[in-house]
């Protein structure tokens, strides 16, 4: 009688989990059901998002979503955020946060990631004439630096945890940044060693300076709501399968190289 009763205990117990996985909300079916990908990004940093003068996102992350959008037989709606903001809006108007954000530990407390699809740690970028002066990050951080960052990201924790002595200055338009080192308003700064490569190329007169040999080690994800694994998995097979056929490094070299 007690064995009857343990084994009906476990079925109905297993029943009760099938239920409830089958029950269980996901963002995916929200996603299909809705026809719509909602996107949170930032528009300001290049070659992943950027914002236009027309409203339009162009970008990897931008090319990326699209491509996302199709496998879920849906159509990509981009928002509009910010770097202070980024988390807060995810988690209150996005499926999916993109545009080169950076897997952190303080993030990872609200929210969950795609497995990284980049590595990406940061380097320098500085005036051509003026890298054999910032090799290092010991050689960076010196009283007569003027060392620009954009706000609110990874960019600015990164400067004041390891700036000491360098002239920090805090500029909030990430897009007209790089113009100030090239103006010599400032001297150098530490970004993502891809939008590093990126920015020299946009910019004859800026050198990226050891951009294989990053100051720090970084990943790059996609934001994504915590505890929905079919979500997850979703967008994670996506991936898998977009390095596996070429495609995503058919996008990356597109806009890098």
């Amino acid at each position: 009688m007690k064995k009857f009763i343990f084994t009906l205990v476990l079925t109905l117990s297993a029943a009760a989990t099938s239920v409830s996985a089958q029950t269980t909300p996901t963002r995916l079916d929200e996603v299909i059901k809705s026809g719509t990908l909602r996107v949170c990004m930032t528009g300001d940093y290049k070659p992943f998002t950027f914002l236009k003068a027309d409203n339009s996102f162009e970008g990897i992350d931008v090319d990326l979503a699209h491509s996302l959008a199709k496998a879920l037989g849906v159509e990509a709606r981009f928002v509009k955020t910010s770097w202070t903001n980024l988390t807060n809006d995810f988690l209150e108007k996005c499926d999916i946060a993109m545009g080169g954000v950076s897997v952190t530990l303080e993030r990872q407390k609200k929210v969950s990631f795609s497995a990284p699809h980049m590595v990406d740690g940061k380097a320098a970028i500085a005036r051509c004439a003026d890298v054999g002066k910032f090799q290092s990050l010991a050689a960076i951080d010196q009283p007569s630096t003027r060392a620009i960052v954009n706000p609110g990201g990874t960019n600015e924790r990164f400067a004041r945890a390891n700036y000491k002595q360098a002239q920090l200055i805090l500029h909030p338009d990430n897009v007209t940044i790089f113009e100030q080192i090239v103006q010599g308003k400032a001297d150098v700064m530490v970004t993502d060693a891809s939008e590093t490569m990126w920015q020299a190329k946009l910019h004859p007169q800026l050198c990226s300076i050891h951009p294989d040999q990053p100051l720090q080690f970084s990943e790059k994800a996609f934001m994504l709501p915590r505890g929905d694994a079919p979500f997850k998995e979703f967008v994670d097979t996506w991936m898998h399968q977009l390095k596996a056929t070429g495609e995503y490094d058919r996008v990356f070299n597109q806009w890098l190289k």
